[in-house]
């Protein structure tokens, strides 16, 4: 630094060899007509000569050291300030001689400045301060507007700012100056400092040497807060303009406030930018000195060393925080400064820095005419950067922003001594009385803890590499990371030492940033080994749970370690063993006592599960694989075993299910929901993999020993799973127990986490599990009480939530239903379902206790109309499950049994339709459908219900099944001979019908028990009676002609007539069913309501057109969804489509993803059979293709069971599928290439425009607003730059579908075999968090097809229970027969019906 001013050389007037009565009195006497003459612009200086000027210049110099008694040095000051704008614009009232060299006598007049700011008794004077703020704003007006101002003079002006400031914030006794002035006056001389400083980078490049006594000084200076917060402002606004030059204008911004921009002159050459940015980084040195006092510059023994010492701690967390800031900024996250920028550590007394402009009106300062228009008009962020005396309140924006998921530092409780709350500023009136009291040291303090922030978002793909960043933050981040406070006094302790407390905030700090470096390395970058070895250190060092580790730190670990796991970092799973310690640190404590105090529980325990949800699947991937890392045990302590991978899988599986138990956050708990599903799936997989390996070496005669796999391939999990046989089984008891039980207690009432665990129990259906069939009744028994303790909910507490987790609860139980069919073969089971069917159907039981209730005498008092329609899919679902015939084979249609290429009026002709219980729709055909050899009465039905169509053939045969002949014929009588009149003997014998005596026998009242008949006979009964003894009157007369005439008659044998070969077999048929009564025909009173059977007249135009459609509305979920895949640094829709036209172009794992979501289905033809995979289907398909034939042109893949029925379509740039277009199902379209179409000759090929007619890409039930998109990428980054739009503007324009309203899949390969995947769904909705898929997660590939058709059904059925245009297929199903019975029904009379049925249709 300058000696000559730092000696005070060269200031010592010439009068301070006199008295000093007499220097007062010449001081007093020069300095007040100078004074006099500045007001009046046209008055000219008495001073001509240089003599006299610079004899007065030495007047004025001892003017400024005079006591604040008087109104001496305010003169001194006016004049000075006056004389300065020489260099800025030159007036009368300025002598001629400093107008003439304006640079040498400015220099001068700052030596002279310089002596104002020396200490003295009176600086607490509110008057001194006001001098102060005066020289340093003229100073800033000089550097800001002056144009000719030589390099001596800048640099002049430079050592005088850092001679000022080095003063102020070293020299100045703590006892003679209040911490309030001192603090508040620091903030205000640094500020213009650096602006100057900045000004001089711009016009006139401070030269090495300068730049030396800067950082000198400055270093000395760090313990003062102002210095670190002026710093993090300027060093911020350098970035921004940094960025923006090096990155361009593509890269994220990094906002900054107004104040702190405004520093960074507008006209600074862009080469010297870089070169500013680089010498202020490194002016205040490296963070971590702040906790060496000998190294920051304070004596041990003094005053000042015992005060600074309390405030260091909070000083390094400033620092650390604003190196935080500019590293989120390289790194290309945006970040919006909302929480509160200036927490305390406890017992500091480091306040804000508040807008200058405040404090300008309460005190009496002079401004020379230009500087008050100035003042007045122009808003300077210099003005704006400084707090008010005696006023501590938060600026508007000083700070820099805070990175996201930042650590708030716990403040101390309020004193006495506190200024007012921050949001009640003083009035200018009460400023001069508030700057009279003492300053407090300590700002308002909050009682709650500050949230943590939001999700962090993603890093720009346009970042730099993490080793440039770590270069230049690597060693102050892994200093204070790692740094230990006493290290200098205790040298041999060792090299890990417990760190005070105190200082936990800046560690933490230092700590979560290198956890967001390394967690943005981009896919394939390399890191140099030498960071990698010491971020482990750090992890080791802060992730320590024994009491002398430190929470604070552990917390910023892991906020900031979500998606560590997920970046392929060379060597981090093998401390997989201490964040496991870690996060049952955090999962297993219910209060968090030792953390709430900095942070949210709420986001700690988020940021928890997440870090286990990456964690889950390493276990079973890496299986016995052993760590050969020997870590010193005083390091870890008992956490790191020398066992395998495979053997933490018990720690995590406790984890998850202790954060099952604790958990109290929606959110968290759909989070952790989701990981039970992939774990349990996984675990099942995987030892389903292992019994198939095991099978295969014990047919090729494999020795016993650790099971490997051949090859490096996908099966690489099958390794040692030999002694895990009952692993998945147990496990899945265990959390399906847990799901149920919290099910129907704790989160009952939670409707967004009861729809998840729905979702998950339902997924646990589908797991392929050996397990006690109890264990599934159990299942199905808890969900069907919490059906009943919802629906029993009283009517006020009735909302379309409560319906809609009703509806997901019968969803279900309808899944657990059809996947294990075996569980209705018990009386117990299929009565409880039939019970909770009425109650759903009804809204009451029949059965309550004791008491029953019949049908007919209950009514109708559903939850609500989709409550009902939700009972009567799970009664469809139990009609077709239990006890049914084994599947059938589906629907044929009428042109496919009359042999006509579509359903036509012709084709319908020939059938007979009637209409069962206004619900079902029966055609009839009589023609016999079997071999022509043995011709019988045959009845084809197809039958079209709401569930469903079904195609029943019936014939009627003379023998049992048993007994028949493969050569039938039908039975005829044996031919008798002639009958012979004289055969036997002829006796009259007249038969009694009771004994003779029965007349001599004595009546009794028994036998007039039963009343004679003509006491019991009605008049209608009388009148039929009498008509039959006239029968029988007139059948004796003919009876006894022969023998009145005396002639004999010849009576011929009575022989059974042929068998008849053609009759009405739908007449049998409904005759059967009991449809022929005279009851089953009339209608239900006189409402319009139809009766149990109607005819349907099929002549009417238009019938088959309506049977067409109702044959096309699907009886299941039908959804689709659109598979991508994007190769590294793809930017454009067309590059994405070609992929998939070769299968060089693609990833190999890809196609076995293809190959796990469905089977190859053919379009165009229809679908005849249950789905059932053909592993020889989709090779022969796929070819050298890259799954671009699954584009829907010929093929798509398809997955589908009894509830769901789920397109993956693959768009390809020869075709893009197209959206949906109706609300139609696509099974009676599709045919798996491996069964034959009915008609032998081969169809007509059709374009693809007639063929995308046919066939529709529909998601029936959600509807043309949604959509849901997998993408397959390559390379993590490129996922920002995913062209959605330009894939969705691709298709049909009817068809457009907002962004808002797709949801994205992407799935990213790593290293490891596992897969990372990031979700991005609509999260407006109340039931947005779809699992078992959340963003964030990792699974493993062999479960990749599972959990991705699970997410992609739950995420259609979630829009379906949010649409109130979404109605169950059955009802949709059930409104067009009622449709087409109303349009087409027979209006014939009774006898015309009875007629027709003996007639051919």
């Amino acid at each position: 630094m300058d000696q000559s001013l730092s000696s005070g050389r060269g200031r010592v007037s010439v009068l301070s060899c006199l008295p000093p009565s007499v220097g007062r009195e010449v001081a007093v006497a020069v300095v007040k007509p100078l004074r006099a003459g500045l007001g009046n612009p046209d008055t000219r200086s008495p001073l001509r000569t240089d003599r006299q000027v610079k004899w007065t210049m030495e007047v004025l110099c001892y003017g400024l050291t005079l006591p604040l008694d008087g109104d001496t040095v305010k003169l001194c000051v006016d004049v000075y300030t006056d004389w300065l704008m020489a260099l800025v614009s030159p007036k009368e009232s300025i002598p001629p001689p400093i107008s003439r060299e304006p640079d040498l006598y400015t220099q001068k007049i700052l030596q002279h400045l310089y002596s104002l700011f020396l200490s003295r008794s009176d600086q607490a004077s509110p008057v001194y301060t006001s001098l102060c703020q005066q020289v340093l704003c003229a100073v800033q007006s000089l550097a800001r507007d002056s144009a000719v101002m030589s390099r001596n003079t800048w640099e002049t002006l430079l050592n005088f700012l850092l001679s000022i400031n080095h003063t102020m914030l070293v020299s100045w006794s703590p006892v003679s100056v209040p911490a309030g002035v001192s603090e508040q006056l620091a903030h205000l001389s640094m500020a213009v400092l650096f602006e100057v400083w900045l000004l001089s980078c711009s016009r006139c490049f401070p030269s090495r040497s300068l730049w030396q006594t800067g950082r000198q000084m400055l270093s000395s200076c760090r313990h003062q807060g102002a210095v670190v917060e002026q710093w993090n402002g300027v060093i911020a606004a350098l970035t921004s303009r940094l960025l923006l030059l090096t990155f361009g204008p593509s890269f994220p911004h990094f906002k900054v406030h107004d104040e702190d921009a405004a520093l960074i002159p507008k006209d600074m050459d862009e080469h010297r930018v870089p070169h500013t940015w680089f010498r202020f980084l490194h002016l205040l040195g490296n963070p971590v000195d702040l906790s060496r006092p000998l190294v920051v510059g304070l004596s041990p023994s003094s005053e000042e060393a015992s005060r600074a010492d309390s405030q260091l701690p909070s000083i390094f967390f400033r620092a650390m925080r604003g190196v935080s800031t500019l590293i989120d900024a390289f790194l290309g996250v945006t970040v919006i400064n909302k929480e509160p920028t200036e927490e305390l550590l406890p017992n500091t007394g480091h306040t804000t820095r508040i807008p200058f402009r405040d404090r300008l009106p309460s005190l009496d300062v002079y401004f020379p005419p230009h500087l008050l228009s100035r003042v007045a008009v122009t808003r300077s962020p210099f003005r704006d950067r400084h707090p008010p005396l005696g006023i501590s309140r938060p600026r508007s924006g000083s700070a820099p922003p805070i990175p996201m998921k930042t650590l708030s530092v716990p403040i101390a409780p309020p004193s006495a001594t506190s200024p007012p709350p921050p949001n009640k500023r003083l009035k200018p009136g009460n400023v001069s009385k508030a700057t009279s009291k003492p300053l407090a040291a300590s700002r308002p303090v909050t009682s709650q803890p500050p949230l943590c922030s939001s999700p962090r978002p993603s890093p720009s793909p346009l970042r730099c590499k993490l080793d440039s960043l770590l270069h230049i933050f690597g060693d102050w981040l892994f200093d204070a990371a790692l740094f230990n406070r006493d290290c200098g006094q205790n040298p041999g302790h060792g090299d890990v030492i417990v760190t005070s407390s105190r200082w936990a905030a800046g560690r933490a700090e230092a700590c979560g940033t290198l956890c967001r470096i390394f967690a943005c390395k981009k896919t394939a970058e390399d890191i140099l080994s030498v960071y990698l070895s010491r971020f482990y250190m750090v992890l080791l060092q802060g992730l320590r749970v024994t009491e002398e580790g430190c929470p604070l730190v552990l917390a910023s670990i892991l906020l900031n370690s979500t998606c560590l796991f997920c970046r392929d970092l060379k060597g981090l799973n093998l401390l997989l063993t201490p964040f496991i310690s870690a996060v049952e640190k955090v999962l297993l404590d219910r209060e968090l006592v030792r953390f709430k105090s900095f942070v949210s529980p709420v986001d700690l325990r988020r940021a928890s599960i997440l870090v286990l949800l990456t964690m889950l699947p390493i276990p079973l991937q890496f299986g016995t694989v052993r760590s050969d890392l020997l870590l010193d045990g005083r390091l870890n302590r008992d956490d790191v075993t020398g066992g395998s991978f495979l053997s933490l899988k018990p720690r995590l599986i406790g984890v998850l299910i202790g954060a099952l138990q604790t958990e109290t956050d929606t959110s968290n708990t759909q989070i952790i929901l989701a990981a039970v599903l992939n774990v349990v799936q996984d675990s099942a997989l995987l030892k389903a993999a292992g019994e198939t390996q095991q099978e295969t070496e014990s047919q090729s005669g494999g020795a016993s020993g650790p099971r490997w796999t051949r090859g490096p391939g996908a099966n690489r999990w099958t390794r040692g799973t030999a002694f895990q046989s009952d692993a998945a089984g147990n496990l899945w008891v265990q959390f399906v127990r847990l799901l149920t039980q919290r099910l129907t207690a704790q989160w009952r009432n939670d409707p967004a986490v009861c729809l998840s665990a729905l979702e998950v129990l339902g997924g646990l259906a589908k797991v392929e599990v050996s397990v006690e069939e109890s264990e599934r009744m159990r299942a199905v028994t808890s969900v069907c009480c919490y059906i009943v303790f919802q629906c029993s909910r009283p009517p006020p507490l009735h909302s379309r939530d409560l319906h809609s987790i009703i509806v997901a609860a019968f969803h279900c139980l309808n899944v657990w239903l059809t996947q294990h069919p075996a569980m209705l073969d018990h009386q117990e089971c299929l009565l409880e379902v039939l019970e909770i069917v009425e109650l759903g159907i009804s809204g009451t039981k029949s059965r309550h206790e004791e008491e029953a209730t019949c049908k007919e005498e209950k009514e109708l008092n559903p939850a609500s109309l989709r409550v009902k329609e939700a009972a009567e899919a799970t009664l469809t679902c139990i009609m077709q499950v239990s006890g049914a015939f084994p599947f059938l084979r589906g629907l044929l249609g009428e042109d496919a049994l009359t042999d006509c290429s579509t359903l036509s009026d012709c084709s319908v002709k020939k059938f007979r339709y009637f209409v069962v219980d206004r619900s079902v729709i029966l055609a009839m055909l009589e023609q016999p459908q079997g071999p022509e050899q043995a011709p019988c009465p045959s009845l084809t039905v197809l039958i079209r219900g709401p569930s469903g169509g079904h195609t029943w053939t019936l014939q009627l045969h003379l023998q049992p099944r048993e007994g028949r002949t493969e050569t039938q014929q039908t039975l005829i009588p044996e031919r008798r001979s002639a009958v012979q009149e004289d055969a036997g003997i002829r006796s009259d014998v007249e038969y009694q019908l009771f004994p003779d005596s029965i007349d001599r026998d004595a009546l009794v009242k028994a036998d007039l028990s039963i009343p004679t008949l003509h006491e019991s006979v009605t008049e209608e009964v009388q009148i039929q009676l009498e008509h039959l003894k006239a029968a029988l009157k007139k059948q004796r007369q003919v009876e006894a002609r022969p023998q009145v005439s005396g002639r004999a008659v010849v009576m011929a044998t009575c022989r059974p007539p042929p068998p008849a070969n053609n009759f009405q077999t739908a007449r049998l048929f409904l005759s059967h069913l009991g449809l022929l009564t005279p009851e089953a025909l009339k209608s239900l009173g006189t409402s319009g309501v139809p009766a149990q059977l109607v005819s349907l007249d099929p002549s009417l135009p238009g019938f088959s057109e309506e049977l067409r459609h109702l044959d096309q509305l699907a009886s299941k979920n039908c959804d689709s969804a659109f598979i991508f895949y994007m190769r590294a640094g793809q930017r454009t829709a067309a590059e994405i489509l070609r992929n998939v036209e070769s299968c060089c172009s693609v990833e190999s794992h890809f196609l076995d993803f293809l190959w796990s979501l469905g089977r190859p289905a053919e379009v165009g033809r229809r679908q005849r059979g249950r789905f059932n995979p053909n592993t020889s289907e989709f090779p022969a398909v796929l070819g050298d293709s890259g799954g671009g034939v699954f584009n829907g042109e010929r093929f798509v893949l398809m997955y589908t069971d009894a509830l769901t029925e789920i397109l993956f379509i693959v768009p390809s740039s020869s075709r893009v599928a197209d959206l949906p277009e109706g609300p139609t199902g696509v099974s009676s379209n599709l045919q798996s290439p491996s069964e034959p179409s009915k008609d032998s000759t081969p169809e007509p090929t059709s374009s693809p425009v007639e063929d995308t007619k046919s066939f529709c890409f529909e998601s029936s039930s959600v509807g043309l607003e949604s959509k849901l998109l997998i993408v397959w990428v390559e390379r993590f980054e490129d996922i920002e730059s995913f062209p959605l739009s330009d894939l969705l503007s691709g298709t049909k324009k009817e068809n457009l579908t907002s962004v808002s309203n797709v949801q994205l899949i992407f799935i990213h390969p790593l290293k490891t075999g596992l897969c990372r995947i990031r979700f991005h769904g609509n999260t407006t909705g109340k039931f947005s968090l779809v699992v078992p898929l959340v963003d964030g997660s990792v699974v493993s590939k062999r479960s990749l097809g599972f959990l991705v058709r699970e997410t992609a059904i739950n995420c259609c059925q979630r829009r379906r229970l949010e649409s109130d245009s979404a109605p169950p297929p059955h009802v949709r199903r059930k409104h067009m027969i009622n449709n087409i019975i109303l349009r087409y029904r027979s209006r014939h009379s009774e006898a015309a019906f009875y007629a027709a049925l003996f007639k051919d249709p």
